[in-house]
């Protein structure tokens, strides 16, 4: 057993010390452009439901195996020339998974700007992180959005991707990067082409289905986690069984009830998507207003959940590394 403490600890801290710096080529920047690339090729030459079924399985299987299988060779060769090269490497890559760090700068650069009073600005950053439409919306919706992103984004852009590198971690000979990456590149499939809608309720079938049962796990674990740090597992039990059926998604209505239940508020509710007014199922109930040391607190439950994981992960490896 070769389980990669030390990556591990330095990869989550350099997540939390810089995030996703701007500036740095994105490995699911690289993702998104070969997605890109193959669905318009298969939107060109795909011309019924059969063709773009079978060209998105194609595209899916391709993007998450060779996500896994690309990340896993970069690491080989780059520590075949030096092991701390290697280290180094894995290091940034792994870094690259966790999107706590992200997310937590996204939230604050919203709430920061809302401190200021210019409502204009705040909707304006806010457009650049949530699908929905942002001109008109209030400073209640608006920290209604935020905290929707941050509790959903916490199961599949923070937890999931954990969850499988860990798995992969203990896993000899494969390792925690290709599961990790093998992840991001179902989460980015179906954020890009996983939708009900043309052109793509066909192609994208796949990736949003793949994606669905890819996140069950380590979304049902956060909920668990989430019950047991905040010590309210009676309470996220039944507000989860009550709504989060109620959500479409077999996820992310999981994810933001078990959040809403452990703050006591209530998600969901009348959203405008390129002019198209659609209604999300009220998640939760509505005991206090959502503010922003609530979205604070979502953070925070996040950060403890993903260092409870991590931390759990290290026991155990060292416990095994013991035995053997």
């Amino acid at each position: 057993m070769n389980f990669p403490i030390y990556i591990f600890i330095f990869a989550a801290t350099l997540d939390f010390l810089i995030g996703d710096p701007v500036s740095w080529l994105h490995p699911v920047q690289v993702m998104g452009w070969f997605i890109s690339k193959l669905s318009q090729l298969a939107l060109k030459f795909c011309h019924n439901r059969f063709s773009q079924r079978f060209a998105g399985v194609v595209i899916g299987v391709t993007l998450i195996l060779g996500s896994g299988v690309v990340a896993g060779l970069i690491i080989h060769f780059v520590t075949a020339i030096h092991p701390l090269v290697g280290m180094i490497f894995q290091i940034i890559m792994l870094s690259s998974c966790f999107a706590l760090g992200s997310l937590t700068n996204a939230a604050k650069s919203v709430l920061n700007s809302l401190a200021t009073g210019d409502i204009e600005q705040t909707r304006s950053i806010l457009s650049g992180y949530v699908g929905r439409d942002t001109a008109n919306l209030t400073e209640a919706e608006i920290l209604r959005a935020v905290l929707e992103t941050v509790a959903e984004n916490a199961t599949d852009g923070v937890m999931a991707p954990l969850f499988y590198a860990i798995v992969g971690g203990f896993i000899p000979f494969i390792g925690a990067l290709p599961f990790a990456f093998a992840y991001k590149a179902s989460s980015t499939l179906d954020s890009m082409i996983g939708y009900k809608t043309e052109p793509y309720i066909h192609i994208g079938w796949f990736s949003a289905r793949f994606e669905d049962y890819f996140t069950w796990i380590p979304c049902r674990f956060a909920i668990i986690t989430l019950a047991l740090i905040s010590a309210k597992p009676g309470e996220v039990w039944r507000i989860c069984r009550r709504d989060a059926p109620q959500d479409p998604s077999p996820n992310s209505g999981w994810s933001e009830s078990a959040y809403a239940a452990v703050l006591g508020v209530q998600m969901g509710g009348v959203n405008s998507y390129q002019g198209i007014t659609k209604y999300k199922p009220l998640l939760g109930d509505s005991i206090y207003p959502i503010k922003a040391q609530t979205i604070y607190k979502a953070l925070q439950l996040t950060r403890n959940s993903f260092l409870l994981w991590l931390g759990v992960s290290i026991v155990i490896a060292i416990a095994l590394s013991h035995a053997s």
